[in-house]
């Protein structure tokens, strides 16, 4: 598949392709064994309260990613609800949205990046790995969590 035909633009959680992408989010971390404590995702009435700015990647038309980015106090950003469709990953949707977060980011003066995905959730930290992210103490609503892994990446 060819990565150039990628395109990446915000999107509101209303949208119905954005809902079902949230939702095909929320199935596989239910399938991977957390239970509902143990998870911290956005409903999408969340995400819209809290002001989170969302993009959506397109392969030929068609929906096939989603991420979000929370501003937060003192020049951090938090990702929120980023996923790719199991067939389109590995192809660069997850690193195109990845760097439209990162220039919203930016522009919004942020410093630095933050998120939290689950011990089991190997193949996302091991692509925030190779983006740069590195491990932090759990942080926040996760300081208790045993099954959450904590991430940051300076926007230097």
């Amino acid at each position: 598949m060819d990565a150039s035909i990628i395109q990446v633009l915000p999107v509101a959680v209303s949208e119905p392709p954005v809902a079902a992408l949230l939702d095909a989010l929320t199935s596989e971390i239910a399938l991977e064994g957390y239970t509902a404590e143990q998870t911290f995702g956005y409903s999408p009435d969340k995400l819209h309260s809290a002001n989170v700015y969302m993009v959506g990647a397109r392969v030929d038309g068609a929906l096939r990613g989603v991420g979000g980015l929370e501003l937060q106090a003192g020049g951090v950003g938090e990702l929120k609800r980023f996923f790719v469709t199991r067939e389109y990953r590995g192809i660069g949707v997850a690193d195109a949205l990845l760097d439209a977060l990162f220039d919203y980011a930016r522009a919004q003066g942020l410093d630095l990046v933050r998120l939290e995905t689950g011990d089991k959730q190997h193949a996302a930290i091991s692509f925030y790995r190779r983006r740069g992210f590195v491990a932090i103490p759990r942080f926040g609503p996760y300081l208790e969590s045993a099954t959450s892994v904590c991430m940051e990446r300076g926007l230097v």
